[in-house]
């Protein structure tokens, strides 16, 4: 039940643009999937998750990740389905559903996977 009421403390500096209190809730290195990274597991340190959150609330200065689902999955995973959206300086919005696994040790986040269709159209 702590895993739950931590990822949806996640969430909520998310949705506050509290990128640095978003940050210390991970590892100091954190592992990520993520497709606008890379293939594969790319590492990333606390800076530079910051740096990642930040660029993207200058472009799209009103992000946020609305929760459609949390699950508790064993003793340390929590699987989180929710929608990104946002709006461009220009006036252009996104919607994007996306699924993360969280993987939590010793109260920290090691692990973040998520999953979306990255395609342009």
């Amino acid at each position: 039940m702590q895993n739950l009421q931590m990822v949806n403390q996640y969430f909520e500096h998310f949705n506050n643009h509290d990128w640095e209190e978003m940050a210390n809730m991970y590892l100091p290195v954190a592992e990520f999937k993520d497709p606008t990274l890379g293939p594969g597991i790319i590492k990333q340190s606390r800076k530079q998750i910051v740096d990642k959150y930040s660029q993207l609330s200058e472009i799209f200065p009103d992000v946020k990740d609305n929760i459609v689902e949390i699950y508790h999955a064993g003793k340390n995973k929590v699987i989180v389905e929710f929608l990104a959206t946002g709006t461009a300086p220009d006036g252009e919005r996104f919607e994007l559903a996306i699924c993360t696994i969280f993987t939590i040790e010793n109260g920290l986040i090691s692990k973040d996977f998520s999953y979306f269709d990255n395609a342009q159209e």
